[in-house]
């Protein structure tokens, strides 16, 4: 029943923070190609690990991420008026290159097909 809750929760926050984001973050550094990937929340609600993927390079990557921990409690505030729970969580921003790590692998595999075929 928890998990079922907590579930609910991080898929309320992921829809709330892409809105918030697209919509409200008007810094001119921030790319459009940003995407809330993933939100895993603790089970006291106290924090919420938020996953962004960016296409960019890396040097704006980190930059992209910093801008966003800035924002964090105007963002947490924001959410906060969605969920109606009785703590909003701690929102923490973490890059997710799980994208960038797929296409790696798959150019590997790609690239040990060909040479097994020559």
């Amino acid at each position: 029943m928890a998990k079922n809750r907590i579930n609910k929760i991080n898929e309320t926050i992921k829809q709330e923070l892409s809105s918030l984001i697209r919509k409200n973050i008007k810094d001119p550094r921030l790319t459009e190609l940003i995407s809330v990937m993933k939100v895993d929340t603790t089970g006291d609600l106290r924090y919420a690990k938020v996953y962004i993927s960016i296409f960019d390079t890396d040097e704006k990557k980190a930059q992209a991420i910093d801008i966003l921990n800035k924002a964090a409690g105007f963002l947490r505030k924001n959410v906060g008026k969605t969920l109606k729970t009785h703590y909003t969580p701690e929102l923490i921003f973490v890059l997710d290159d799980s994208i960038e790590y797929g296409a790696h692998i798959d150019e590997v595999i790609r690239k040990l097909h060909k040479d097994s075929q020559e």
